[in-house]
């Protein structure tokens, strides 16, 4: 009988502009996961540098959504949690991992505390939210963090790059000591050159590092791309490490892919869709 490998996504849905779910959705049904969405707010744009977005909360039907689930049996391998709009939602999302734990106590949780880059967190987050994400991160499986959302996690100050194996495998144990039996740190460099994640194995106490050439471009959505190429080939039974290098190359070939094309502006996000059959081949060839 084949493996089943439903994930509950829970992420905010923007029209335009590549990320969270209109990423999510499409790289995990590529990879074989059956993918249940659970909309945090429907946005016309995301927000990073269009003009005033339409913006419908859906903060009230969030739990009752979950819950209307559970009363129709739904079972899931592995719930995905990404950007969250307030202090509330990160409560609401905190009981729905309670919830699915209920169900299935084997249940993957998945964390990308989406809260900042390039050394702050983004002005939508108070510090009651900022905390509450660290509660949230206690409870899951995997977190994904940047270097700017890991210091914060650690209530430490942040620390350009590059970075020393040794202080990047501090953070990755302090990181796990909070709760998570997996840590992944994405934005990691040693040099100019090169650029990928560290990953990080409570279970083995083992530290990998997995870069890739450094392509030049920064666009929107790219790390929801990481995130679900690492929970979809975590789910297809790859271990960390390979899960973390598809990834990681993933998120390399869709910025090349739109460097190449001629897209200059980056709000409208990495053109993945004609990366895929590449990002299905790297995964099904190490999948168990």
């Amino acid at each position: 009988m084949e493996k089943e490998m439903r994930v509950a996504a829970v992420h905010d849905l923007s029209g335009a502009g590549k990320c969270a779910l209109t990423i999510v959705l499409p790289v995990m049904s590529a990879l074989g996961c059956e993918v249940s969405v659970l909309p945090t707010a429907v946005l016309s744009t995301h927000t990073g540098g269009f003009t005033d977005p339409v913006v419908r909360d859906l903060t009230s039907d969030m739990l009752p959504t979950a819950e209307h689930w559970k009363r129709e049996g739904a079972r899931f391998e592995a719930v995905y949690s990404g950007f969250l709009g307030s202090a509330a939602q990160i409560g609401i999302v905190s009981e729905i991992f309670r919830m699915n734990r209920e169900v299935n106590p084997e249940v993957k949780i998945l964390v990308d505390p989406v809260m900042g880059d390039h050394g702050k967190l983004y002005r939508t987050y108070t510090k009651e939210m900022a905390d509450g994400m660290a509660e949230l991160c206690k409870a899951a499986d995997i977190i994904v963090p940047n270097l700017t959302e890991a210091y914060h996690l650690l209530g430490e100050t942040y620390k350009e790059g590059p970075y020393e194996k040794e202080e990047l495998g501090r953070i990755l144990r302090a990181l796990a000591a909070m709760g998570p039996e997996t840590v992944v740190l994405t934005g990691v460099y040693f040099d100019g050159a090169e650029i990928g994640a560290a990953c990080y194995d409570k279970k083995t106490d083992t530290v990998d590092f997995v870069l890739c050439p450094r392509v030049p471009g920064a666009y929107h959505g790219t790390g929801d791309l990481f995130a679900s190429v690492l929970l979809g080939g975590i789910l297809n039974g790859l271990s960390v490490h390979d899960a973390c290098g598809c990834a990681v190359h993933s998120v390399a070939d869709a910025i090349a892919y739109t460097v190449n094309s001629g897209r200059t502006d980056t709000r409208w996000g990495v053109k993945f869709e004609k990366c895929l059959p590449n990002l299905m081949k790297s995964v099904f060839s190490l999948a168990k």
